[in-house]
């Protein structure tokens, strides 16, 4: 039973996703201030958290690999260290703490803020006067998080290879033109451009789980608090798993 629940939620799920990708040219012909409203909320809600967790992820990274890398290698190993951030920094850690900043932050607000119109029976007002939730809610928010993911990661990865060179500064030699030509050296347009462009599927995810978590909310105020947790823990654990299957794809093409 617990299997075919299971099975019956991924369908219900998986149809809602398709709807909502098929309303996204709606959002964007015909919505275009919603779509800006929804991305200013998105985007600008999460991008202190972004700038503040990109930089303590390349701070950590370099305090933590500048010594063993200068004890294993001698002193001019460390100069391998900036390559080293900007790989890691631009092809991983920047679009997974994007993505899922954005997931704990708008997957909860999706979740709630759907879950209260649902319950006080805006949804059903729309659908009254033959409007499309799908198309007048659920696409801005959508489109709005598709949008927002790629643009947070560009900062975050700005803020994790910054913060790597303010620690260098502390205790290090290298000036900034020898760090800037040193994190630029193995990044590869063919690399980056993979990994910049599937945190559009993160986005896409985020918000089509947070909106049909809010979609589904049923039993009062206790409902809409339930359905703002489970857009928060689905769009966390789709983010993840997104993650390591997209990456397998792009390693996967020559």
């Amino acid at each position: 039973m617990a299997l075919l629940r299971f099975l019956e939620n991924l369908g219900h799920f998986t149809h809602f996703a398709f709807r909502a990708l098929a309303a996204l040219p709606f959002t964007l012909l015909r919505r275009p201030g919603a779509l800006l409203n929804q991305l200013y909320q998105v985007f600008l809600g999460a991008l202190l958290l972004g700038i503040a967790g990109g930089g303590a992820v390349g701070a950590v990274i370099w305090m933590h690999g500048r010594d063993p890398l200068r004890a294993v290698g001698g002193p001019q190993a460390v100069t391998i260290l900036p390559q080293a951030l900007s790989l890691v920094v631009v092809l991983e850690l920047a679009p997974i703490v994007a993505g899922l900043i954005v997931a704990g932050r708008s997957g909860a607000s999706l979740g709630a803020e759907l879950g209260s119109m649902r319950l006080t029976e805006q949804i059903d007002a729309l659908e009254m006067l033959g409007l499309s939730p799908l198309r007048e809610l659920v696409g801005p928010r959508v489109l709005a998080c598709m949008i927002a993911l790629p643009l947070l990661t560009i900062f975050v990865a700005f803020a994790a290879l910054g913060s790597g060179f303010l620690a260098e500064l502390i205790a290090g030699s290298l000036t900034w033109t020898q760090y800037q030509t040193e994190i630029l050296r193995p990044l590869r347009l063919r690399d980056v451009v993979p990994s910049l462009l599937k945190t559009v599927a993160f986005g896409f995810l985020v918000g089509v789980t947070g909106c049909h978590a809010g979609l589904e909310a049923e039993g009062g105020t206790e409902g809409v608090g339930r359905a703002a947790t489970r857009g928060v823990v689905l769009s966390i654990l789709l983010v993840m798993l997104a993650d390591v299957l997209l990456v397998l794809i792009t390693q996967a093409i020559p």
